[in-house]
């Protein structure tokens, strides 16, 4: 009997680390694990927060500011790095990251209190810079079309990251801003073999539906990316020349890439969901992600982290990197606009 929760990424909780006496599960106990709950329902967890912004002091991502409405995701990407934060709250990096998601209420309230403060100086905000700001959720609570409206209404610029149509929903804001120059967006592409993308991200929507959005936003004005993130080695490394070509095609301007890396609690998920998913290259994929990563599949390293280092990790940045100067040799990406800033947010609508 398989006692895996349907329509999820993970199979288990992890022990959180910040827990000393709760029980570790490992990998022997993988066929005698029962959920109480197979099918867990998603739970929304309301809070009152008391910071809004988050800025990242990381040499990989400096003076990255974001706003993440939501914690915890519902989409259940297998390799999100964002799992571990969950720990951090009391719960676990597996079926607790995809069933307990915190809302952040106040998030468009706090955003209005940033942008009256006088210490506060105009940059781009990047929302979805842990969790992706359109997962389920944001149909009922629109925190994230809230947070658009204000940064319209005060003209701060803002980036977007997604795997959900659901931002086809705000195009009318995102048509105003980017008339502005004040908005840019990217989906996250990682594969078009929708068999993988069902297992690897299963509440997402199928990587042609997301071709449609990057498409249909190009079309509207709105400047679009796409991350080929992160790349799987064994996986989807070599869809990487038709992810590129496809992006360019539908009107990207640029392609990035990550390659995947399991730290902390993730490294259990993702080998418990690689051999149930793909027992025949089970051992192939997770060497290969270790000779990305130093022989290990964890790692932390500035600078090495997100690209990876070695024979393998060069064959995906060569690939890439070709891929793009073919697709997007004529495509620049405009830059976004500070100095409109109204402090006090004046400007109505329009």
């Amino acid at each position: 009997m398989d006692n895996r929760a349907r329509g999820r990424g993970a199979a288990i909780n992890p022990r959180n680390k910040f827990f000393k006496n709760e029980i570790e599960y490992t990998s022997e106990d993988w066929q005698q694990w029962e959920d109480p709950e197979v099918n867990p329902k998603t739970q929304f967890i309301e809070e009152e927060s008391k910071t809004l912004l988050s800025v990242s002091d990381s040499p990989d991502l400096p003076n990255f500011h974001s706003i993440n409405p939501y914690r915890g995701c519902e989409h259940g990407c297998i390799y999100c790095y964002a799992r571990n934060s969950h720990e951090y709250l009391g719960y676990s990096a597996g079926l607790d990251f995809e069933t307990k998601i915190v809302v952040k209420k106040n998030a468009p309230q706090l955003l209005e209190k940033l942008f009256n403060s006088k210490k506060w100086e105009p940059k781009n905000i990047h929302i979805s810079g842990n969790t992706d700001c359109y997962q389920p959720g944001e149909k009922k609570y629109k925190l994230t079309r809230q947070l658009l409206e204000i940064c319209l209404r005060y003209r701060n610029p803002v980036s977007l990251l997604t795997k959900n149509a659901l931002i086809l929903r705000d195009i009318d804001i995102l048509e105003k801003m980017a008339k502005l120059n004040l908005v840019r967006a990217a989906v996250s592409i990682t594969s078009l073999n929708e068999d993988l993308r069902s297992a690897l991200e299963p509440r997402t929507v199928t990587g042609k539906r997301r071709l449609q959005i990057v498409k249909t936003l190009h079309e509207a004005g709105i400047p679009m990316g796409v991350m080929t993130a992160p790349i799987i080695p064994g996986l989807n490394d070599h869809e990487i020349p038709a992810l590129v070509q496809a992006a360019a095609e539908n009107g990207a301007y640029w392609a990035h890439y990550t390659v995947v890396r399991l730290n902390g609690a993730i490294a259990m998920l993702f080998e418990e969901w690689i051999n149930h998913h793909f027992p025949d290259r089970a051992a192939k994929v997770l060497n290969q992600i270790k000779e990305c990563h130093g022989g290990a599949v964890n790692d932390s390293r500035f600078g090495i982290r997100m690209v990876g280092e070695g024979n393998f990790a060069e064959h995906i940045k060569q690939l890439h990197d070709m891929a793009c100067r073919k697709y997007f040799k004529e495509k620049e990406m405009p830059e976004l606009d500070t100095t409109q800033f109204m402090r006090g947010g004046q400007m109505k609508l329009f």
